[in-house]
């Protein structure tokens, strides 16, 4: 649980070794286009397709040109030779730069896809096993009635499907190339060449763009990733919250020699789940980023630049990274039932108080007086710490309408599982738990 981060797909998608292999990638399918449409020789081809960007060159030559693409091309054009002469033809820097981007988007994504479907089959699994574990539920943070702990889950399993649909659709918004020159006219480079190079390399041609490809689809990248952690961030914050000592219900994996506190021996501290709420701020943080970056002097500037370096590879590190973190978390997670029935129990058969105001109502007492009776006998447990079904039984109006009997069967738990089994098949979690 507490090994470091070690799943080296995202790292690699978003190293400078994968970005200038993009980069390539781009420049070959575009000369692979050109030579379709004639004007580059196909015997050219074969030695093209071979280039290579040596990455300490073009290092040495950025600190000359001060321009990582024409350091790149320079690179590359001293692996080719006469060559040369046909990489970039036609083209402006934000072709290369922004198809290539698009391609580690996607291959980003992808990985963030298999996050979730893993997440999901966690999250399936844990609701099943716990389907009619009986826990309070509360709201305002205060207890209101039982639930089970599957239905919480439950819920979170059907919020992540939301999110899969999301990223799918970001995914689709974000898998474009762009190779139409220096102000999207296509002057210097063909749509046809653009048509064919972005077929190979797995993209679909922009419908317009100036020098770049707009950012809003990168915004909408962004926002769906905000989404998406914010909902881990929900499940994170639940679980510290069921940690907390007076509840104990439930608590993140504890393994043996871990230590909470180098002040406090005892402490059991939720760490992991608070670490990804933390990670959820900085990603809604770059979203926030990725917005203003829609809005670009004319044709472009290079203002959206300089934060993409950033807030693009983060925010999938940092999802990968929450995933990694979760998942584990759910499938080994703490589960207290003694502490859930002892929370159950704390406020002395509260919980019950609307199957006693229906009860009252269905026997012909107005919805006033029946709050009035009930809400007087709840006020008095809270205060003197009675025994609810007791002040009930105590009642000479209640009893009026109600029986004895009838008051205690109201008492009963069961009564809050009985659509459980309705809400899981219509959430299709009918199943036996598959491994992950």
């Amino acid at each position: 649980m507490i090994e470091r981060y070690s799943q080296p797909q995202m790292k690699k998608i978003w190293s400078e070794e994968n970005k200038f292999d993009q980069w390539l990638k781009v420049e070959i399918a575009t000369c692979e286009a050109w030579a379709e449409l004639g004007k580059i020789p196909k015997e050219a081809i074969p030695k093209i397709r071979k280039a290579k960007c040596n990455l300490e060159r073009m290092a040495e030559i950025l600190k000359v040109t001060h321009h990582d693409v024409t350091a790149f091309l320079s690179s590359v054009a001293e692996s080719l030779g006469e060559e040369s002469r046909f990489i970039h033809l036609g083209l402006t820097s934000s072709d290369i730069m922004d198809t290539a981007l698009s391609l580690q988007l996607k291959e980003a994504t992808t990985l963030l896809e298999q996050d979730i479907a893993e997440f999901i089959i966690a999250l399936e699994n844990k609701a099943i096993e716990h389907k009619h574990t009986l826990m309070m539920g509360r709201t305002h943070g205060v207890h209101a009635e039982p639930i089970t702990l599957g239905l919480k889950i439950a819920l979170w399993v059907e919020e992540m499907k939301r999110n899969a649909q999301r990223l799918t659709a970001a995914k689709k918004a974000i898998s474009v190339g762009k190779i139409s020159g220096a102000v999207g006219t296509y002057a210097t480079v063909p749509p046809q060449v653009e048509k064919i190079a972005c077929t190979k390399l797995g993209l679909i041609p922009a419908p317009i763009s100036s020098q770049i490809v707009q950012r809003d689809r990168h915004a909408q990248f962004m926002t769906t990733l905000a989404i998406l952690t914010s909902s881990l961030e929900k499940i994170a914050t639940e679980i510290r919250n069921l940690q907390r000592t007076e509840i104990l219900e439930l608590e993140e994996p504890f393994q043996t020699g871990q230590t909470g506190s180098s002040a406090m021996p005892h402490k059991r501290n939720p760490e992991l789940c608070e670490r990804i709420c933390g990670l959820a701020r900085l990603v809604r943080g770059y979203a926030l980023t990725s917005m203003e970056n829609i809005t670009l002097w004319h044709e472009r500037d290079i203002s959206h630049s300089s934060t993409e370096r950033i807030i693009l590879p983060d925010a999938c590190l940092v999802i990968d990274y929450a995933f990694f973190l979760l998942i584990p978390i759910i499938k080994d997670l703490n589960v207290y039932t003694d502490n859930m029935h002892r929370n159950l129990e704390l406020t002395r058969g509260l919980v019950f108080s609307q199957r006693v105001l229906l009860a009252l109502i269905n026997k012909g007492v107005s919805r006033e007086r029946a709050y009035k009776l009930v809400q007087n006998n709840a006020m008095k447990a809270w205060h003197k710490k009675e025994n609810f079904l007791n002040l009930l039984e105590a009642d000479e109006e209640i009893l009026t309408h109600l029986s004895k009997p009838e008051l205690a069967s109201l008492f009963d738990y069961n009564y809050y599982l009985k659509h459980v089994d309705t809400i899981f098949e219509r959430l299709k979690l009918n199943r036996a738990p598959r491994n992950i």
